[in-house]
């Protein structure tokens, strides 16, 4: 395992749980507010800009990132549950509560996405299943309409997970409408989703599936997939951060002493094979798709921090990779002052999308600024202040 001591010039991460509030607050009013958009100048619709500076034309031509806008969604519900518990809205009285723009947010990407929540990818699927699932047990909590969409959302999803989840390759859940590969990015997050909503019957053979076929037995952490490929199977053994986040959360929903005890191993896993070197610092994973990955694993290391049944040990290690690597973003931030004045076009808060880079060099002014990205670091301050 790496060492816990941090290299120079690494922040000591804040223990202050209000200051962690106020810092997601932060990322959510710049990320809202800048990338935030109406679909068409409709009143009532909420999309996310897939980088800016951008215009209206290109939410429509440009390119289509549905499972962005389904972390968007997850995003908005972490604040809003931070709003549940402070009976303060994260961006003022006079604008709208994070779960109210969650909520118009799924119903704009059913609009974009041609009137219809389903499409090519499952794993797209599997993350705004997911996220809506979420939303509907914020709705339950706050009493707040939108629960008949978002079980109308998760009945039509899981229809579809139920149609790619088959025993070819002994099992796993295809990636796509191709069905020629069966991987851990669409089959970790629909077995979280069943085990989420009670199909524990169906996630635990998943789970299974991926500890038999795609877990690496020396390193511990799960390779991306099974191809078929010339008529016969290929390993695609690449190894990425997120990955790791959805099956660790399977294995936590599951309980039981195999699931939680592959849970402790993944941690340690994760500690000793996707740090920065020396650190309790995630690795990055880039731009575009990437700029997500390292925020999703946050997310249920976030819940492995949590959860009374680990032992201690993985419990604060978990913490340690939460809060460290936050706090790598945070203190690598730039902030833009035209945004500040007044501009819509850029972001208040740039986040780098490395967290040993600052943003100052992976986005300096004037540079395209991705979504993926400032979600990522949203994601990871969410995560630190729900410890």
């Amino acid at each position: 395992m790496s060492s816990q001591i941090e290299p120079a010039g690494t922040p000591a991460p804040s223990t202050d749980a209000a200051e962690w509030a106020a810092r997601a607050n932060q990322a959510a009013r710049s990320v809202t507010r800048s990338f935030g958009r109406r679909l068409l100048f409709l009143p009532g619709t909420h999309l996310g800009a897939v980088s800016l500076p951008g215009n209206a034309r290109k939410s429509l031509t440009g390119p289509w990132h549905y499972w962005w806008q389904a972390h968007y969604v997850d995003c908005l519900v972490d604040a809003g549950r931070r709003e549940l518990a402070t009976k303060t809205k994260f961006d003022g009285d006079s604008r709208p509560s994070a779960g109210r723009l969650a909520s118009r947010l799924v119903t704009t990407i059913r609009l974009r996405n041609l009137f219809r929540f389903v499409n090519d990818y499952y794993d797209d699927m599997a993350w705004l299943a997911l996220a809506t699932h979420r939303l509907e047990k914020l709705a339950e909590e706050t009493k707040k309409p939108g629960r008949r969409r978002n079980a109308y959302v998760q009945k039509s999803l899981t229809l579809q997970f139920d149609s790619a989840s088959t025993d070819h390759l002994g099992g796993g859940t295809f990636w796509s409408t191709k069905r020629d590969f069966k991987n851990t990015p669409a089959t970790a997050p629909v077995s979280l989703y069943y085990a989420r909503t009670g199909h524990t019957e169906r996630a635990q053979g998943l789970v299974n599936w991926l500890n038999t076929k795609l877990l690496h037995p020396e390193r511990g952490i799960y390779q991306d997939g099974l191809r078929i490929k010339d008529g016969g199977i290929e390993l695609d053994a690449a190894i990425y951060t997120y990955n790791q986040g959805p099956v660790l959360g399977a294995l936590l929903a599951l309980g039981g002493d195999e699931n939680l005890g592959r849970a402790v191993n993944l941690v340690d896993a994760v500690q000793r094979e996707l740090t920065l070197h020396g650190t309790h610092v995630l690795r990055g994973d880039g731009t575009g798709d990437g700029g997500l990955f390292t925020g999703i694993l946050l997310r249920y290391l976030a819940l492995a921090a949590r959860d009374t049944r680990l032992p201690d040990a993985s419990r604060d290690t978990a913490k340690q990779l939460v809060q460290n690597t936050a706090e790598a973003f945070w203190a690598g931030r730039r902030v833009d002052p035209d945004a500040v004045s007044g501009r819509k076009d850029t972001p208040a808060i740039v986040f780098s999308f490395a967290p040993q880079r600052p943003a100052s060099e992976t986005y300096p002014p004037g540079a395209a600024v991705e979504l993926s990205t400032q979600l990522q670091a949203w994601m990871a301050l969410e995560a630190a202040a729900t410890l």
